[in-house]
């Protein structure tokens, strides 16, 4: 078989890296192969993974066996639907049967996972390609990607900026083409901000919509399992295919005429980098201009958010990391193990009221969808940071990193409700600004999605219809 279907390509030169949808327009059309494009995605990695430092574990060889498996199956007849064929990146907190799962940390030296994870098992079930496990921030527990036992993931646009965390490298390798899509993990905006960070888009579920067994947990009352992927079209389908749908259909994007559309003023929007609110404020200007309706509303105690997550994401990172904190508190990274020693402090009326402030944040939330198709939103409300940045000024504040970049976002792990980030345009460095879209189920909120992507970015609508979603 001839593997020159798709030549060589500069970095970050995404031309000839399909999306997903196309892709399967051009597999089913025998224009390509599966085997050509993921000996393209591990060209990638050989050539930008020493600088980026997005991959932890490259599983080559199994990766062009499955490969050529797809290929056989579909010129065999046999179809599996929109992600046959499509190599995908895993982050390495998720198990693959015979592969470590480090968490990016020492503690788990010599862990091999036994099984697959349930997210990987409908993955392998839809024809998917496993081409690797990405790197990531130390168990889950932070944002910016540089805790790592492997080194820092670094971001595509700038290797001296951060890719985002906790699913860093996960968006680095979606961004720099060494995978169509790939999965993260949202405790906190882990697949959001990444996403946000490297400029594709990431989708966090529903609470409880995925299952999350066999991935190492970070606070099981707010972890999600979704995707990250280049347009909403490519998350829709690797969303679908962990729901264990393997219908060739993507929704059909919502009219963007009429569409109620609130923006949450006050506390999201009083630390924003100039050019992030720059973006967003076109990208709402492009709804408006298109016929969506759009109101400012106020989510009246989000300002307890930070307060309420932290409460409970320290007390169940703590109670899971008990014993090896007890054993080898000296494989942790430094701010990781602080981390997970503060929260052996928590007091249990503590934890009782943030679990009293949780339900006052669900039901607030619930209040502000009412009569709306979604929020809109900043999804990160600074550019990708330097790495090694300890704060960032924001116009005459300055405040850590680490808060900030979950500014946006923790509200809706708190909540459980579905969010999605997608791209809204570049600062004058280059650098990505994000919108993030929440609703209140994640089937009404990629419709939405959709229609928003195509005014925000300019993206055409997605195809109905075919295997391939198009």
């Amino acid at each position: 078989m001839q593997r020159d279907g798709l030549k060589a390509v500069p970095y970050m030169d995404n031309i000839d890296t399909p999306t997903i949808e196309e892709f399967g327009r051009r597999l089913r059309a025998r224009d390509l192969t599966a085997e050509q494009v993921t000996e393209a995605c591990l060209r990638r990695i050989e050539e930008d993974n020493p600088r980026l430092n997005a991959f932890i574990l490259v599983m080559a060889d199994a990766a062009r066996q499955q490969a050529r498996q797809a290929d056989r199956e579909l010129a065999a007849g046999r179809d599996r639907g929109p992600l046959h064929g499509v190599p995908i990146s895993i982050k390495d907190l998720i198990d693959i049967a015979g592969t470590p799962t480090t968490a990016a940390s020492r503690v788990r030296d010599g862990h091999v996972a036994a099984h697959d994870a349930p997210c990987v098992v409908a993955l392998r079930e839809a024809g998917a390609v496993i081409i690797g496990k990405t790197n990531l921030h130390e168990f889950a527990f932070g944002t910016t990607n540089e805790e790592s036992a492997f080194g820092p993931a670094r971001n595509p646009r700038d290797v001296s900026r951060s890719p985002g965390g906790s699913s860093g490298g996960s968006a680095a390798s979606v961004a720099a083409g060494m995978a169509l899509a790939t999965l993260g993990t949202d405790t906190g905006g882990s697949i959001r901000i990444p996403a946000a960070a490297c400029g594709i888009v990431g989708l966090k579920p529903r609470h409880g919509e995925l299952p999350t067994d066999g991935i190492v947990p970070l606070s099981r009352r707010l972890d999600h399992v979704g995707p990250l992927a280049r347009t909403v079209a490519d998350a829709s389908l690797v969303y679908r295919a962990l729901r264990g749908s393997h219908l060739p259909r993507l929704p059909a994007p919502v009219p963007i005429s009429g569409l109620r559309l609130a923006v949450p003023r006050g506390y999201f929007f009083e630390l924003l980098d100039d050019e992030v609110r720059a973006r967003f404020d076109e990208a709402i200007d492009r709804l408006r201009t298109a016929g969506a309706r759009i109101t400012d509303i106020n989510i009246r105690h989000a300002s307890l958010t930070p307060a309420v997550y932290l409460h409970l994401v320290l007390a169940d990172a703590a109670a899971y990391h008990a014993a090896t904190l007890e054993r080898m508190p000296e494989r942790y990274t430094p701010l990781v193990r602080l981390r997970l020693e503060m929260g052996r402090y928590l007091l249990a009326e503590d934890y009782a009221r943030a679990l009293e402030g949780q339900e006052i944040l669900r039901r607030e939330v619930d209040s502000a969808l009412a009569g709306h198709a979604a929020l809109v939103l900043p999804a990160l409300p600074i550019p990708a940071p330097p790495i090694g940045a300890a704060s960032v000024r924001v116009g005459a504040v300055t405040e850590s990193v680490r808060n900030l970049m979950l500014r946006q976002t923790q509200l809706f792990n708190v909540t459980g409700h579905p969010a999605i980030a997608l791209p809204a345009g570049d600062t004058r460095a280059g650098l990505p600004s994000s919108v993030q879209l929440v609703g209140a189920e994640t089937d009404e909120l990629l419709p939405v999605a959709l229609a928003c992507e195509a005014q925000i970015t300019g993206l055409p609508l997605p195809r109905s219809g075919g295997p391939g979603g198009g």
